[in-house]
């Protein structure tokens, strides 16, 4: 190579370098001053120690493929959730009623569409619809909460 075309080579790279130390000096700035107003307004954009969320305890189901409503039947889903319980309790009872568990949620979600649950919007109702489907066969309240750990439309 001749030093004409290794000069050229050099001072793009140093280009680049000094472009990206601007853009992490700008991104740091923004940082520091957004944890600056935060802490100047008690907030920590965080949990804070004196307030911990109370989870109850987790429960894991298998996961379920089923087939969903659209026409021609060509697309599934592939679903893995925990459910978060009220108590100890409701831990014995889920695990004694697995299969009434295991019979809800298998009749609630082939009956969705593909545009039904294919938003954030769709994911929350269909949250909120399995709660409340595990809770009318489970004691009342049994059930708090649903966390999706997997959710694959294909």
């Amino acid at each position: 190579m001749s030093n004409k075309v290794l000069i050229i080579v050099a001072l793009v790279f140093v280009l680049l370098l000094g472009m990206m130390g601007t853009g992490f000096f700008f991104m740091w700035n923004k940082m520091n001053a957004a944890n600056a107003r935060t802490a100047d307004s008690g907030e920590t954009g965080a949990l804070s120690a004196e307030e911990p969320v109370k989870i109850g305890p987790i429960h894991p189901l298998d996961t379920f493929i089923v087939n969903l409503a659209d026409e021609g039947g060509s697309r599934y889903l592939r679903v893995t959730m925990n459910l978060e319980l009220k108590d100890e309790d409701s831990v014995a009872l889920v695990e004694e009623r697995l299969p009434l568990v295991r019979n809800g949620v298998l009749m609630l979600l082939p009956a969705k569409k593909y545009a039904d649950i294919s938003t954030i919007e769709g994911k929350d109702a269909l949250r909120v619809e399995l709660v409340a489907k595990l809770n009318s066969f489970l004691k009342s309240d049994s059930v708090a909460n649903i966390y999706f750990t997997e959710f694959v439309i294909q």
